[in-house]
């Protein structure tokens, strides 16, 4: 009796972990999402010179503009001249660089009336040091033995903690994230350290504004346990796996391996973001040329039909070749680049083609035993009879490869020579180094 109890009572737990995991918008199914930088974006740096870009960006594929935070900086031990983004003096507010609230408003309705969607970069974690609500509510943040702020982490010191131990923190944070959805009708978040606060907060905070509408929630987080609050998450082990490719430090294997342990780990409905680049990535760690070399644009198509929504950060199209800087203005060259043609190309297969769509939208990888599988990593994804067949040599050297699997055969297109190709059970590929092929039915 007492094992039938432990049973049922684990058959329960079960149901409510899943129960609790949150569902993403249908909009989302077939998204593309963009990292904009603002500041770096154009010689104004405002909202409305953005606009401009808005075309461009719709003909690329991209589906949903994040912004990185709109609010005003903190001036108090300001780093750099224009200061971090992510030190916020008022989360009602805009920073007047970019314009007024009503510059917002008019973009976000654009945005949404050319069919692409909207959401914000969210800092719940700290504040800057000038926000009002060191004067207003000193009780709202961590404090020394001596009663003085402190940084969440020493390294940041022109942000404070914010303690999430008095409620009264979640009332006023749940309030401020509701302003923007409500009178701006913006679409979501990306929560910035978002495992640095409680997720249980999240959790009611994503409840409310769900009372308001159906909102797409990002986590700056890798933890399974978020999904609760978010749709999608950071695939941090991935990045780091195509980054370490190039250099030696991970093969093909690795590639495998890694979607075998995420499927284990991570609810089947969450999202998990793909990217070769991102604002922190690029300014402290370096462009993608710089870490991935040659491989830069092989990376770029793996991460865009792998399981996952491919980001792609400010001036990756235009073959961004520089660190930009993050204190100071540092404005990107919107130069004519293949990468623009090539994400234009997979992100149109992404939207018609359900194998790779989004989540349980999509098709789940399914790799392909190869004769090479240290070099080349091989697979399909398919879906309501769509089908996507990809064979990447993942290594600097020329790579012959054999494939003998009957769920490759059939007659496909290729992506990006747009001939057809004619896949057999048995078949050989000679691949240059860093060579793919991508085909699709």
């Amino acid at each position: 009796m007492k094992k039938r109890s432990i049973l049922l009572l684990l058959i329960l737990l079960t149901f409510s972990v899943i129960a609790q995991v949150k569902t993403p918008p249908d909009w989302s199914k077939d998204a593309v999402i963009y990292e904009v930088n603002l500041r770096q974006f154009s010689d104004e740096g405002t909202f409305e010179a953005f606009q401009k870009h808005l075309p461009r960006l719709k003909s690329m594929g991209i589906d949903i503009l994040w912004f990185m935070p709109i609010h005003p900086i903190g001036e108090k031990n300001r780093k750099g001249t224009l200061g971090s983004y992510y030190a916020v003096k008022d989360y009602f507010d805009v920073n007047p660089e970019h314009g007024t609230k009503e510059d917002f408003r008019e973009l976000v309705d654009q945005i949404h009336k050319m069919g692409m969607y909207v959401i914000i970069d969210w800092v719940a974690n700290h504040t800057a040091w000038d926000n009002e609500l060191t004067v207003t509510n000193p009780d709202f943040f961590t404090k020394d033995s001596n009663g003085n702020f402190v940084p969440p982490v020493a390294d940041w010191h022109d942000v404070i903690d914010l303690n999430y131990d008095n409620k009264e923190v979640w009332t006023y944070m749940t309030g401020a994230l509701k302003y923007w959805v409500d009178e701006f009708n913006i679409d979501g978040y990306r929560c910035d350290v978002a495992g640095m606060v409680p997720t249980e907060f999240w959790n009611q905070a994503v409840a409310e504004l769900q009372k308001s509408k159906e909102v797409f929630m990002l986590a700056e987080a890798d933890e399974p346990e978020l999904h609760s609050a978010f749709d999608m998450t950071y695939s941090w082990e991935f990045h780091n796996i195509m980054n370490d490719i190039p250099n030696g430090k991970k093969n093909a294997g690795d590639v495998e391996e890694y979607f075998k342990k995420d499927k284990s780990e991570f609810p089947k409905s969450a999202y998990r973001m793909m990217f070769t680049s991102n604002h922190d990535e690029n300014s402290w760690k370096g462009t993608v040329f710089e870490r991935m070399g040659d491989a830069a644009e092989i990376m770029l198509v793996l991460s865009s039909i792998v399981e996952g929504m491919p980001l792609v950060y400010s001036g990756q199209e235009a073959g961004l070749n520089k660190r930009l800087d993050f204190f100071e203005k540092d404005i990107i060259k919107w130069n004519e680049h293949k990468f623009y043609d090539l994400y234009r190309e997979l992100f149109s297969l992404k939207e018609k083609n359900k194998a790779l769509w989004n989540g349980e939208f999509g098709g789940e990888m399914e790799f392909i035993d190869n004769s090479n599988e240290t070099n080349v990593t091989s697979f399909i994804r398919e879906k309501d009879n769509k089908k996507v067949f990809a064979v990447f040599n993942l290594s600097k050297e020329t790579q012959s490869v054999k494939l003998n699997d009957e769920r490759i055969k059939g007659s496909y297109i290729n992506l990006f020579t747009k001939q057809p190709s004619e896949i057999f059970e048995e078949m050989s590929f000679e691949l240059n180094p860093w060579e793919y092929i991508v085909l699709y039915k």
